[in-house]
């Protein structure tokens, strides 16, 4: 059994993949407590892979699936990467880095925590497709810039909640990727759009 936060259909606010339709999967329960999260940890319905599938097929025309959180890598395992598979879907997963993934999942997206978080456990993936670093003007990304040979590098402006503490930290973003020209910058067009 998983314990599923939500399943929706919208489009990818975030990264790589930004405006591609997606289904997500939220996971509820994370190890780490980041100041900026925007998810409600405590509820959940329990549900089995096939429960799972059943409910992410009602979108029968999009096949990209995004296991998000929380933390997915708490719950994601090999029997649900492969019913995932089976039924046709490409699996996309966004996790902290802090647990092994399933090595079938096709697209992993690490978003580093551990300069918002404390006792952030050391990095335990054996794959990353990209790195998306919450960007706060205050702490440096480049030491996740070597991490891995041929990941998508995003930076993303952190979401304060305080408008001009956000628009600063915006401008800080575009001017730090100017100067560093191998990262991306990601915005959450979702919360821009005003979709889920």
């Amino acid at each position: 059994m998983y314990r599923i936060n939500d399943i929706f259909y919208s489009l990818q606010g975030e990264g790589r993949h930004t405006g591609r339709p997606a289904v997500f999967v939220r996971f509820s329960g994370c190890n780490l407590r980041c100041p900026f999260c925007d998810t409600d940890f405590s509820s959940y319905t329990e549900m089995t892979a096939q429960d799972i599938i059943q409910a992410i097929s009602r979108w029968r025309d999009c096949r990209f699936v995004v296991l998000t959180g929380g933390e997915p890598s708490l719950q994601t395992d090999d029997a649900l990467v492969e019913e995932l598979h089976s039924a046709g879907f490409f699996v996309a997963v966004e996790t902290n880095g802090t647990h092994p993934l399933p090595p079938a999942v096709d697209w992993v997206t690490w978003s580093p925590k551990d300069q918002f978080a404390a006792h952030v456990p050391p990095l335990a993936l054996e794959r990353i497709d990209e790195i998306k670093v919450v960007f706060d003007g205050e702490h440096t990304p480049e030491c996740y810039s070597t991490l891995s040979d041929n990941a998508y590098l995003c930076l993303q402006p952190c979401d304060t909640g305080n408008e001009e503490r956000n628009r600063q930290i915006t401008a800080q973003c575009v001017r730090y990727i100017l100067r560093h020209p191998h990262w991306h910058l990601s915005l959450q067009t979702h919360k821009i759009l005003g979709i889920e």
